[in-house]
């Protein structure tokens, strides 16, 4: 069973957000261990099984990035393979200029900077989510989802980076 198939969703970039949580709710809930408290050791064991896979597909689904790579996983593509480094030249100075805007404003302690370059980030990331909404559930284009959702996957790491500079700024 794919992580879509448990939560009862079509596996597409585009899903239902109501659903995955109400049906993760459910699944969590009749998997709780105290629901198993008196149970046989392999009826404990399954449910714990069924609550980690669920976690683990929750997590997955609802982070687009996570999502997209999931994706083309279930195509059989590797879309953060160490062998798959191709990126197209104006990705690259882009990254090359974020990362060297983080470190100005990391240095001079520029919180302000480092919010508008987190907001400038999440407007790119959500203009990715829609091309892979696009490329994933219309034209089924793999190769350019491959494209995009490594995209997706480097801007999430270095927002989560400015998330971490932020926060040791403000302690």
């Amino acid at each position: 069973m794919n992580y879509f198939e448990l939560f009862g969703l079509i596996p597409q970039f585009s899903i239902d957000s109501t659903k995955l949580e109400t049906n993760f709710r459910e699944i969590q809930s009749s998997s709780h261990p105290d629901r198993f408290v008196t149970c046989t050791s392999a009826e404990k064991l399954q449910s714990m099984q069924t609550a980690t896979f669920a976690n683990s597909a929750y997590l997955t689904l609802k982070s687009p990035a996570l999502r997209a790579a999931y994706l083309l996983g279930l195509q059989g593509i590797d879309a953060i393979h160490e062998t798959n480094t191709n990126m197209p030249h104006d990705f690259l100075m882009q990254q090359m200029e974020w990362r060297e805007a983080m470190d100005d404003a990391k240095h001079a302690k520029d919180v302000v900077a480092l919010e508008n370059l987190l907001a400038e980030m999440q407007t790119e990331a959500k203009q990715l989510q829609e091309n892979l909404a696009e490329l994933f559930d219309t034209k089924q284009n793999f190769l350019v989802a491959t494209e995009e959702t490594r995209k997706l996957i480097f801007i999430d790491k270095v927002c989560a980076d400015i998330h971490k500079i932020i926060e040791h700024l403000d302690v």
